[in-house]
């Protein structure tokens, strides 16, 4: 493509084009959307280790007096859950009306200090959300966006390396030998902060968006070039853009903007388990979830006709009702077409629905996300 001035990029963004990636505009960002292979890039992650640039993602740091209850209202998910330091929630972030503003990872280090990692196209828009909460509430914290670019002094700026694939803990203890025991001992959903005398300090992570093991590191945005191609050298393979979304829909993982958005509720899209409406807890949103209820499932669809490509916004005729794909696309792990879709609460797993490809019906089977997961193919062939 031809490059535009327009387009914000990552510390990494020359590397990419010197590896010979297919740059591509991502939301406004310069971004790789593979190195040759899309197919290659997914079944390295899948069978043995690939590292994805997602400094284009938001990290925002909380520090202050007022920060654990400051997010005890802000997120639909309670982090009261997160008692040891460095553990981390996955949670949705919701407006009045009960839509998903964005879903992001909250990481706990004391009740002063928290970290969100949030949406890359989100995280602008995020940003000013909170601010505007923190004034509403009066509550004494300091929020901080760190993404390069946008961080208000350099010394601040971060970028972050996801290292994914069952080899995964292997080629970081290669690549950061130091911490060989941090790799060894660091447990899902779980982050530590180390200190490394060529990279500064950084945040390692046992958590990904590709339903294998593996590891992000967010460090500064001037020594991550230099990270990137320690991996490089241990023989870990860059994979982009199209790999990154291939995997997580078979992960079952929702992508916002496409299987859920401000105008969607959360009970709609697979995510009910994130809410927590029980507690007597309040949180924006709330009340207009318990007054909405849910009112469709997030279900996933395996293509039993071959005609047929799976892409969002395709309809779904349901003997219950119409429903409609949100996410879709050729798996090339079950090699197969499979999609998330947004369908009737009465739909069941199992049911056979049919989706409008360019006109022509084509017959899918209902099925409970994930399709794949560590490897495995979780769905029979129809």
């Amino acid at each position: 493509m031809t490059r535009s001035p327009t387009l914000r990029k990552t510390p990494l963004a020359e590397h990419h084009v010197k590896l010979g990636a297919r740059m591509v505009d991502f939301g406004g960002w310069y971004m790789p959307l593979h190195y040759g292979s899309q197919i290659d890039e997914h079944h390295a992650v899948r069978q043995s280790v690939g590292m994805f640039d997602v400094s284009h993602m938001g990290v925002i740091d909380v520090h202050g007096k007022d920060a654990r209850a400051f997010l005890r209202s802000v997120l639909a998910n309670n982090v009261d859950k997160l008692q040891e330091p460095g553990k981390a929630l996955y949670s949705c972030m919701l407006n009045p009306r009960g839509g998903v503003l964005d879903d992001l990872l909250v990481y706990y280090f004391d009740d002063r200090r928290y970290r969100l990692v949030v949406n890359a196209a989100t995280a602008l828009q995020d940003l000013n959300w909170l601010e505007q909460q923190r004034e509403l509430q009066n509550d004494s914290v300091v929020l901080t966006l760190r993404r390069a670019g946008d961080a208000s002094a350099e010394e601040l700026a971060l970028g972050i390396v996801a290292v994914q694939g069952p080899q995964a803990r292997e080629k970081c203890q290669q690549a950061l030998p130091r911490a060989h025991s941090l790799f060894q001992d660091l447990q899902h959903f779980t982050a530590v902060d180390h200190s490394d005398t060529r990279f500064g300090e950084m945040m390692v992570s046992r958590t990904g968006y590709t339903g294998e093991d593996g590891y992000e590191l967010i460090l500064p945005a001037r020594t991550l070039s230099k990270l990137w191609d320690v991996f490089l050298g241990v023989g870990v393979r860059p994979a982009g853009l199209g790999a990154r979304d291939t995997l997580r829909l078979e992960a079952g993982m929702n992508l916002y903007g496409q299987d859920m958005d401000d105008k969607t509720s959360p009970l709609d899209s697979g995510l009910g388990w994130t809410i927590d409406l029980e507690a007597s807890r309040n949180f924006i949103g709330k009340a207009a979830l318990r007054e909405q209820g849910q009112r469709a499932w997030l279900g996933g669809l395996v293509a039993i006709d071959r005609s047929g490509m799976f892409r969002p916004g395709q309809h779904v005729e349901t003997p219950d009702g119409n429903g409609t794909v949100t996410s879709g696309s050729f798996s090339p792990t079950a090699k197969q077409s499979i999609a998330l879709a947004r369908l009737p609460q009465a739909t069941q797993a199992g049911q056979e629905v049919q989706v409008i490809i360019r006109g022509k019906p084509v017959r899918a089977r209902v099925v409970r996300p994930p399709f794949v997961r560590n490897g495995k193919i979780l769905i029979s062939n129809p």
